[in-house]
């Protein structure tokens, strides 16, 4: 059959995804694939959830879409309060986009003019850490650290610099203990703002436990905290990305409170929507927005689908089940068990150089010897031919290349529902498991 579809890849054909069952996606052949990443961290309730179906079916007999220049909506105007209800201190306002790229490029826009609102027009520059990601508008990828992905595009980029990023396993030294190494690598933070001239810093970004490109890697304790005092000092905004890492898929709603900070700025996406509708959104602090409210009244950015109905629906939803049936409990519980299966599988395998993670949201990274922590040659594709076995055993999963400095290193990383069982659990680790050994066969 030829497909008129420009997909992510030119090279070969997909199968067709015909139904979702719980924590299983199952192909127009039949075949059915356990959903061990959640896609990309995004299916937190599994693909058939009767409630959020249930939400959808009801907003769309009312009203799927009114354009925000003209009208709020319900939906909308109670998913902005839950959140807000639950959201760190002194975040008191919602943003609502339809993903988490446009949820950063909103942030990085709205740290700009607000400190044009406050008569700080010197503030232009953003910093970020080596190998983070941020999304993939210009914007956002300008503010994200992986080399690889940034490239081809990088004369499109706004000037952003990066320091170290927080990852234990590859920057704490011998005898160095985890707080030492916390507060190096965050006074890297004030070392480039003084570098760069305090007053030319608008805002420092960073993902609460990185993803995609590092593989589930946490801050180590007192890290953000050490970050928080800095950015006060120096009058830099903090914003924390929480698009793969938060609504619950560490075990807490918003990630960072398990880090005890509250930031200036917070974006979500994900599980949000849990996949049942596109949508994403800002949370920032009222501080910000009163300085828009103050100053011209409104903010130079907008998209035509922001706020929009019949996603704020779902996403309350969304809320509802994480609530009502005690996932983010789930998600610790289920989490210490993935983990622990992943420790009995994996915990001395000769090619296995790192497990980590918080809550259902786990990396393993690979090595060529776990002594030195040598990676892979590049060039032996171990990421690709790892996610290629494993979809072939049966499993979904999230293997990623470049885990050290864009082009080094392999990982794998797993973001199952919130209501996989533990007989899930172990599927998931043997089918990876499967995977890893005929991967590394090859």
């Amino acid at each position: 059959m030829t497909s008129h579809i420009f997909g992510r890849s030119t090279k070969g054909a997909l199968p067709i995804a015909a139904k979702g069952e719980g924590c299983y996606l199952i192909a127009a052949d039949g075949r059915r694939y356990l959903d061990g990443s959640g896609g990309a961290a995004v299916s937190c309730l599994g693909h058939s959830n009767a409630a959020v179906r249930a939400a959808l079916h009801a907003q769309v007999d009312q009203l799927a879409f009114a354009h925000t220049g003209f009208f709020t909506s319900a939906p909308a105007e109670e998913l902005a309060d839950r959140l807000i209800a639950q959201a760190p201190e002194g975040i008191d306002r919602v943003y609502l986009v339809s993903g988490g790229s446009e949820a950063v490029e909103a942030a990085i826009k709205l740290a700009r003019q607000y400190f044009l609102e406050i008569g700080e027009p010197d503030r232009r520059r953003v910093i970020a850490r080596r190998q983070s990601y941020h999304g993939n508008t210009l914007g956002a990828l300008a503010a994200g650290g992986n080399a690889w992905r940034r490239a081809q595009f990088a004369p499109l980029l706004a000037d952003t610099t990066h320091i170290s990023p927080c990852f234990e396993y590859r920057g704490r030294t011998e005898g160095e203990s985890q707080e030492a190494y916390g507060l190096r690598v965050a006074n890297e933070l004030e070392a480039e703002i003084l570098r760069l001239g305090p007053e030319s810093v608008m805002a420092f970004i960073a993902e609460p436990v990185v993803g995609a490109t590092s593989g589930a890697v946490p801050a180590v304790p007192g890290y953000f905290k050490r970050v928080r005092e800095i950015c006060d000092r120096y009058g830099v905004l903090l914003i924390l990305d929480e698009v793969m890492c938060g609504m619950g898929r560490t075990g807490h709603l918003f990630a960072c409170a398990e880090d005890g900070i509250a930031p200036d700025m917070i974006t979500i996406a994900k599980g949000l929507g849990a996949g049942y509708q596109p949508i994403g959104a800002l949370l920032t602090s009222a501080r910000i927005y009163e300085a828009i409210a103050a100053g011209s009244g409104f903010f130079q950015h907008g998209h035509t689908y922001m706020g929009h109905a019949l996603a704020a629906s779902a996403a309350n939803a969304v809320l509802s089940e994480i609530e009502d049936r005690g996932l983010l409990n789930r998600v610790q519980v289920q989490g210490e068990k993935l983990d622990a299966a992943l420790k009995h599988a994996f915990g001395q395998h000769p090619h296995v150089g790192d497990i980590r993670g918080r809550g259902l949201f786990r990396g393993v990274e690979l090595v060529a010897d776990r002594d030195s922590k040598t990676p892979f040659d590049p060039a032996r594709g171990l990421a690709a031919r790892i996610k290629k076995e494993a979809f072939a055993a049966g499993l979904i999963c999230y293997p990623m290349s470049g885990t050290i400095d864009g082009q080094n290193g392999d990982h794998v990383l797993l973001a199952p529902p919130f209501i996989i069982e533990d007989a899930q659990i172990d599927e998931l680790v043997d089918k990876l498991s499967t995977g890893i050994t005929r991967a590394l066969a090859v």
